[in-house]
């Protein structure tokens, strides 16, 4: 029985995606719920699963091709087999394959893990990265024990396993060679031999035409739209982060033991946004046509940088969040967004953003606004410099913040004092918590 396969149903804001890469090519066997193909959208990575076990018979599209919702991919037969290979043939071939990686995993497993000791399952779903990496490097994906939600695997799940096969096999002695013997000096007065002379050679001035890919193509577009459509200034401040961190210091064992999640800086500049965004609404609003659009809540957006691009997962209600869910969420999304299984809900919305150019060593920036939002805050990197404080020369770790916003509805005052709650929250955390 031929069985189509088609692509999904899109999200409602995503007209269109591009077919990336296939998984499999006619003639190949396929089991139900096994990714098949990968579609890139704006924003994410979606894959296509295999409705039902069979054999490809014949794909429609190729790779690079623009799709949409409903159009035919594939055509699978569903009572097929492989062409010269039985089953039970099938199974041991895989079966034998994966014996070595599976004896490689359990030689590395710790020394004092009891035999009955509970260890998260192998065998879980895995990220278009890691299918990659798994078929290039013939790893048994079952064999794979996943660290993602739901026992997803990762690219660096299959990468760690593949170090701890690799550790864990017994590797030959390789035959000992005899060490080079030392080039001759030359005489005093004569110049060195040819030999010995190494020329460099210039590198050819070559030109590689590479097409956007999807997600960088929409960053783009919506960075000149941001710029195009309104009115964005700048403003700077800076923030001593030396209370922050003396309160990071002594509690971070208990908060990680009692959270399971390590206190970061975000969730500190998440709670102090929130305070200023409450007492500046207008930094929280939108513009529509003519209106301004005030939001009630806060929608705050984190951007993350992947290997695709930049995108800006969305943490719902963050003023209802506490200090360790929003590190929990900040660090899922995070590790989502990288390993592509990050939703288009998850993306979709915000009210304000946050953006820390500080990770890659920036020490000053004017980010841009995520439209329609009206304004972004950029934190930068922590650098130790001397400052005057009560009349004397300290050193302390110190932070530029800066204030990107829209100048049709926030004026320079309210963007200045935005930043100046923000500095008062953080050099003074107990503001948060007392809410003044």
């Amino acid at each position: 029985m031929t069985i189509e396969v088609r692509v999904p149903q899109l999200p409602e804001s995503v007209a269109d995606a591009t077919l990336v890469s296939w998984h499999k090519q006619p003639g190949e066997a396929v089991a139900r719920d096994e990714n098949l193909v990968d579609l890139e959208t704006d924003k994410v990575v979606l894959e296509v699963p295999a409705p039902v076990a069979g054999v490809i018979s014949e794909i429609k599209l190729k790779d690079g091709t623009t799709v949409t919702s409903g159009q035919l991919l594939a055509l699978i037969e569903e009572s097929a087999t492989v062409p010269g290979a039985s089953a039970p043939a099938v199974m041991a071939a895989a079966d034998g394959a994966a014996a070595p990686a599976q004896d490689a995993v359990r030689a590395a497993a710790p020394a004092g893990a009891a035999p009955g000791s509970t260890a998260p399952e192998a065998g879980g779903k895995l990220s278009p990265a890691a299918k990659r990496v798994a078929e290039e490097n013939k790893v048994d994906p079952k064999s794979v024990v996943g660290s993602g939600r739901d026992g997803r695997v990762s690219k660096s799940d299959v990468v760690n396993h593949l170090a701890a096969a690799k550790d864990a096999s017994p590797t030959p002695k390789s035959a000992a060679l005899p060490p080079p013997a030392p080039a001759a000096e030359p005489r005093a007065g004569e110049l060195p031999s040819a030999t010995a002379v190494k020329p460099t050679l210039k590198g050819g001035r070559a030109e590689q035409r590479v097409p956007m890919t999807r997600l960088r193509a929409r960053i783009a577009e919506r960075m000149v739209q941001a710029q195009a459509t309104q009115a964005l200034l700048t403003s700077f401040n800076e923030v001593d982060l030396h209370l922050v961190n003396d309160l990071r210091a002594r509690y971070k064992e208990a908060f990680e033991k009692q959270h399971g999640v390590k206190l970061g800086f975000m969730s500190f500049f998440t709670k102090a946004c929130v305070e200023a965004l409450r007492k500046f609404p207008a930094v929280n609003a939108s513009v529509e046509n003519n209106d301004i659009v005030y939001h009630d809540y806060f929608d705050i957006g984190v951007a993350v940088s992947t290997d695709r691009g930049l995108i800006v997962p969305i943490l719902r209600d963050a003023d209802q969040l506490s200090f360790a869910e929003i590190e929990k969420s900040i660090g899922n999304f995070a590790g989502r967004a990288r390993a592509g299984t990050i939703t288009m809900e998850e993306l979709t919305g915000g009210t304000f953003t946050i953006t820390n150019g500080g990770v890659f060593g920036s020490l000053l920036s004017t980010p841009i606004v995520n439209s329609p939002q009206s304004a972004i805050l950029g934190m930068h990197k922590i650098q130790e410099r001397p400052v005057a404080v009560d009349g004397q020369v300290v050193i302390r770790p110190m932070m530029y913040i800066a204030l990107t916003y829209d100048h049709r509805i926030i004026d320079g005052r309210e963007a200045v004092q935005f930043l100046v709650t923000v500095k008062q929250c953080l050099e003074d955390p107990a503001r948060m918590v007392l809410g003044v």
